[in-house]
């Protein structure tokens, strides 16, 4: 496999480090090439660690060459979203808030939990991330909110401010921004006299590039449509 990695901030330089020789090249602005369109070594997928600004450009040169493209980007926008869904029709494409194993796990737990628990227990969700993330709540955490509302058909209760009770219909969701916490997220099922976490703490972010390169090699065979890191490990 040869990628091509849109992005040189911190996790384009640990995904470049660890393609080593399968790395075709990378594209920003403080790289050799500013845009796809001006890469000149061959490659089989573009895998994107950047930001919301880079879409247009990739989506761009995706519908030219039908390449791959592993969207590893946070904060899009619900219109960036439905540009990438459409994209899907013209060429393989993976999406998703995070791309560590263990994350991709919790999310299934967290499915396979909820509604055993939703009518007797409370459940909130709260993550923390480093001073530097300008995004909230997570990607990762409207991953795990999306998986509990999909269930329950909940109302999202973002942080508590202010004087009323807790609704019965609501899944509260707390962010947390400080230091360099690489990435935690915990599902909390509060029930009478007992709690049920299921938690995920990222040490490094590593775990990231390795999910988003085993994504990346997961998907050169597969047809145009839009896929996700629950594919990749449980199959579609």
């Amino acid at each position: 496999m040869k990628a091509c990695v849109v992005g040189y901030g911190a996790m384009g330089k640990i995904i470049s480090s660890m393609l080593d020789d399968e790395l075709a090249a990378n594209v920003a602005l403080e790289c050799k090439y500013k845009a796809l369109e001006e890469v000149k070594e061959d490659f089989d997928v573009i895998i994107d660690f950047s930001n919301p600004a880079n879409l247009d450009m990739i989506l761009s040169f995706v519908k030219k060459t039908k390449k791959p493209v592993v969207f590893a980007t946070t904060g899009y926008s619900d219109i960036e979203l439905a540009k990438i869904q459409e994209l899907s029709k013209e060429a393989p494409v993976l999406r998703s808030a995070n791309f560590s194993l263990g994350v991709i796990l919790l999310n299934r737990l967290v499915k396979e939990v909820t509604p055993i628990l939703k009518d007797s227990f409370d459940i909130e969700v709260v993550e923390a991330h480093h001073n530097k993330k300008v995004d909230s709540p997570s990607g990762t955490a409207k991953m795990l909110l999306k998986s509990i509302t999909d269930e329950t058909g909940y109302t999202i209760r973002p942080g508590r401010d202010g004087y009323s009770p807790r609704s019965k219909n609501e899944v509260g969701i707390h962010s947390l921004r400080g230091g360099t916490i690489v990435g935690e997220h915990e599902v909390l099922y509060c029930g009478e006299d007992e709690i049920i976490s299921l938690k995920h703490s990222a040490h490094s972010k590593k775990i990231f590039a390795v999910g988003a390169i085993k994504a990346a090699k997961w998907l050169l065979d597969k047809e145009c449509g839009y896929y996700d890191m629950e594919d990749v490990l449980f199959g579609k």
